[in-house]
């Protein structure tokens, strides 16, 4: 498979796909397995891997940050709510890196967060939004070693409204996305 042929080669940028889809981007699968698969295999199946690659989406804010945002990132992290509630423990070393409060910190889980209780405790912790997709991506990025960015639109706040602030959202949030990335000369 090429890598966005009209696109800078150095480059591969790649989407959830279903409701996340982009013409210019390259759909690898919603959650934290099927990218993780989808986009190693895409790695491998390269004649030559991209320099950079960049995960293009929405996400859920922890905080009140403002809608509709374009927010960026190099960190994903995969904290659960088990963690949170102390219901369950991992043998996984969680530490959350230290990082400066400029630093956008996302984290990835199966689920979306509908609970302002429980966004207040990932805020608390450090992490500034969630979406499901940015830590598969970057432990394939980081295995092989290829620099990783996100590029995010906030569709709604991690609370009981969510998922219907989402689908409100989303189309302002792909169209403001895809105006950011040709501002920036990316696409």
């Amino acid at each position: 498979m090429a890598i966005n042929s009209s696109l800078n080669s150095d480059i591969l940028i790649v989407c959830a796909g279903a409701m996340e889809s982009f013409e210019f981007a390259k759909s690898i699968g919603i959650g934290m397995v099927e990218p993780a698969i989808n986009l190693t295999k895409i790695l491998l199946n390269s004649n030559r891997l991209p320099k950079k690659i960049i995960f293009i989406g929405s996400c859920g804010l922890y905080g009140d940050e403002k809608l509709l945002e374009i927010y960026k990132s190099t960190q994903a992290c995969n904290y659960e709510i088990a963690g949170i509630m102390g219901l369950g423990y991992t043998p996984i070393d969680m530490k959350i890196a230290k990082v400066s409060q400029e630093t956008n910190i996302i984290n990835s889980s199966n689920f979306i967060t509908n609970s302002k209780d429980i966004s207040i405790k990932f805020k608390n912790l450090g992490f500034m939004a969630e979406n499901m997709e940015a830590y598969a991506i970057w432990c394939v990025a980081m295995k092989f070693n290829i620099d990783f960015e996100l590029i995010l639109c906030a569709t709604n706040y991690c609370d009981e409204n969510a998922h219907n602030d989402f689908i409100k959202n989303y189309p302002k949030a792909k169209e403001n996305i895809t105006k950011y990335l040709k501002s920036e000369g990316i696409i």
